[in-house]
């Protein structure tokens, strides 16, 4: 389905919705909007990152991966029985 198809979809969609709706409809499709706009400016800092490690030795990487293995298990040992089991 084409863009402009989808769009006219839902226009005609919304006028179909009662006007004392409408509010509600607007505050989701400008929030919605403004969070693409916020998550986009977040994607390409995210992907500036997840390259940082390419270059990084073996061994470097095995040591960081240990650490966090480490810090992890005495993090979690910490918790209460329980507290982080999935129900």
């Amino acid at each position: 389905m084409g863009k402009s198809v989808i769009r006219n979809k839902v226009m005609e969609e919304i006028k179909l919705v009662p006007e004392y709706k409408l509010s509600e409809i607007y505050d989701f499709i400008h929030y919605f909007r403004i969070g693409l706009q916020k998550s986009k400016g977040n994607m390409e800092q995210i992907m500036k990152f997840a390259g940082c490690w390419q270059d990084m030795p073996d061994k470097v990487f095995n040591d960081l991966l240990d650490e966090i293995r480490q810090r992890r298990g005495q993090a979690f040992s910490r918790r209460r029985s329980g507290e982080a089991s999935i129900g």
